[in-house]
């Protein structure tokens, strides 16, 4: 039976509590919401600095606003590099919310191992890492159907490259982060790059816009880079190339096609090349500017600048009788050799025959120190001028430490290199009538520019000594812009007179029929030359070249040719470059408008006779 208890009968609880306790306890409870009331206000009033920037840290965003990427442009307004707004695909991993499985269908879709993906995330303290780079509309319209929260997209550019492998090594490529790695890329990537701009936002926790704070910065787009690459003649250099490289079983080749009349690149075209916008299996060899960047030594090519300096000094005439019976010539020693026994030639059949022995004696007239002065003056040995990554000097050596023996191979191309660049570049005193000319990879909006190279101790070259005494091209230019008239080498009546033997090489008794170009007239030198293995030469291994100018009545172009080691039977230059030259030609002249100059039915003739064996 339970017992009711009173509790007011309880002595414990009928005892009255003092009145300074309760007293107290009220005291306290005030002073407790006292405390948290000043507290609040300095917080809020006073000493908020810290709060303000964790509030900040959390839903204030600085926004990059990517710049446009300049374009690259062809001489003609032709798109060789543009960048269109691309989808990329981000997370912010401590507002993630997504299962096992819904991380394995995201990594399906963005193409990634599912394992990675996790490894990306998995830190809940980030806001910000990237999933897939440039992923594309269609890929990021699938990232945005699964609807996970904290993944998201922003807009980046990707480069385009129009003409794809044909005008790669030219243009370069960028990599993910749109800076420049090869090419006009990387050696004008500050002037395309732009800057870019940034916005201050709030976002709340879906990682959504709220509230713009008002503190915008615009990019500002790059500026356009307009070369002097003529998009369709770098096309048909490319196309004819590599036709010859496949068709001979070669390793590699290079065309150069120069404007002699505007002093510009018209092509720069290599084989084997890539894709700028498919770099997944790249090689070194693939990269390679091989056209400004490898070097070999220039065979025969060089006996036109030999002899050019020969006549103008006066050593020699056109007519000039060189005996070159036995075919044999023996110095210090060492004994050089043409293809077989020529007997008397002239100066200029010493050019059409491509004659060792002929040239080596026109060399032994000269001192080595004229020698070097004239391969200077056409800038062997110095690196040139286009602000082109890794465009190379090539090899000359001093005069004073030439023997006689390598004054006399030199003169046939042997104890020096140049790049395939330079050999063009070089043949420019005969095609502008005895100047050196500067030229451009960028477009001239009007032909002022300063004009006197420099040589590879920065010093102006010095020319060698004309028959009376006095120096040829020894005028100072100043440095304020002036008409590119180029440097004065040669007479003119000098540039002429080779280019008539220049002409002669691909007339019958030449080495280079196949140079003959339906319509026009040209001219140029064979090359032809074992390569170069360790400090001896491959047996079995050559390099094919031809350089020439057309129309050869009035030169308006230089194309040079450079095959690599062919490997079907044929290595001749006259025979693997030669017909480079002459389809590259054709097209280019026809495509600038150049009317022809002569017949075509007898120069069909002319190149079906056989070519003269080339001495190397």
């Amino acid at each position: 039976m339970s017992r009711s208890v009173r509790y007011t009968s309880s002595p414990l609880l009928a005892s009255k509590t003092p009145v300074w306790r309760s007293q107290f306890v009220v005291a306290m409870i005030a002073l407790g919401f006292l405390g948290l009331v000043v507290r609040a206000a300095y917080v809020q009033l006073f000493d908020n600095d810290f709060f303000l920037r964790q509030g900040a840290v959390r839903f204030e965003r600085t926004i990059e606003l990517p710049a446009n990427r300049g374009r690259i442009l062809d001489r003609n307004g032709q798109i060789l590099a543009s960048s269109v707004p691309v989808p990329s695909i981000w997370a912010s991993p401590e507002d993630m919310d997504a299962d096992a499985e819904k991380l394995t269908q995201l990594a399906k879709v963005l193409k990634v191992s599912a394992t990675d993906l996790q490894q990306r995330v998995a830190d809940k303290t980030k806001n910000f890492v990237w999933l897939k780079r440039l992923a594309g509309e269609e890929m990021a319209a699938q990232v945005k159907a699964l609807g996970i929260k904290g993944v998201y997209d922003r807009k980046e550019y990707k480069r385009l490259y129009p003409e794809g492998e044909a005008a790669a090594h030219v243009v370069g490529f960028t990599n993910v982060e749109n800076i420049g790695q090869e090419g006009i890329e990387l050696a004008f990537n500050e002037k395309l790059a732009g800057k870019s701009g940034t916005r201050r936002v709030i976002k709340n926790r879906l990682g959504q816009i709220v509230e713009d704070m008002g503190q915008t910065v615009l990019p500002t787009d790059g500026q356009d880079i307009q070369l002097s690459i003529d998009s369709k003649v770098q096309f048909f250099a490319y196309q004819k190339l590599r036709e010859s490289v496949l068709e001979h079983r070669a390793a590699a080749g290079s065309v150069v096609v120069i404007d002699v009349e505007k002093n510009e690149v018209l092509a720069l075209a290599n084989y084997p090349s890539y894709s700028p916008e498919n770099r997944v299996s790249l090689t070194g060899g693939q990269l390679r500017n091989r056209a400004l960047t490898d070097t070999f030594e220039p065979g025969s090519t060089m006996k036109p600048i030999v002899v050019s300096l020969a006549l103008e000094t006066g050593r020699v005439k056109p007519s000039t009788m060189i005996a070159t019976y036995p075919g044999k010539l023996t110095i210090d020693g060492s004994t050089i050799s043409d293809s077989h026994a020529h007997g008397d030639l002239t100066v200029e059949e010493v050019i059409q025959k491509s004659s060792n022995v002929g040239t080596a004696k026109i060399a032994l007239q000269m001192q080595p120190r004229e020698m070097w002065e004239m391969f200077t003056a056409v800038g062997l040995g110095q690196k040139p001028q286009l602000g082109f990554p890794g465009a190379v000097t090539g090899r000359l050596r001093p005069y004073k430490s030439w023997r006689r023996i390598e004054q006399v191979t030199m003169s046939y191309g042997y104890g020096l290199s140049a790049s395939l660049f330079q050999l063009a570049h070089a043949y420019t005193i005969f095609a502008r009538d005895g100047e050196f000319i500067p030229v451009s990879l960028l477009k001239r909006d009007d032909p002022m520019a300063p004009a006197r190279p420099t040589n590879a101790r920065g010093e102006v070259p010095k020319a060698f000594k004309t028959a009376a005494g006095g120096d040829v091209a020894d005028e100072r230019l100043s440095d304020e812009p002036t008409p590119v008239h180029g440097v004065r080498v040669i007479s003119p009546e000098t540039a002429r007179e080779v280019r008539h033997m220049l002409n002669l090489v691909t007339l019958p008794g030449g080495t280079a029929p196949k140079a003959q170009t339906p319509g026009y007239s040209v001219g140029g030198k064979t090359g032809t030359a074992h390569k170069q293995e360790g400090r001896g030469y491959s047996g079995n291994k050559y390099r094919a070249w031809f350089v020439g100018i057309a129309p050869i009545s009035k030169p308006r172009i230089i194309v040079a040719v450079m095959v690599d080691e062919p490997s079907n039977g044929v290595y001749f230059g006259g025979d693997v470059a030669a017909p480079v030259f002459s389809q590259v030609v054709q097209q280019t002249l026809s495509h600038l408008g150049v009317l022809p100059d002569q017949e075509v039915k007898s120069q069909i003739q002319a190149s079906n006779v056989p070519a003269e064996v080339e001495s190397f």
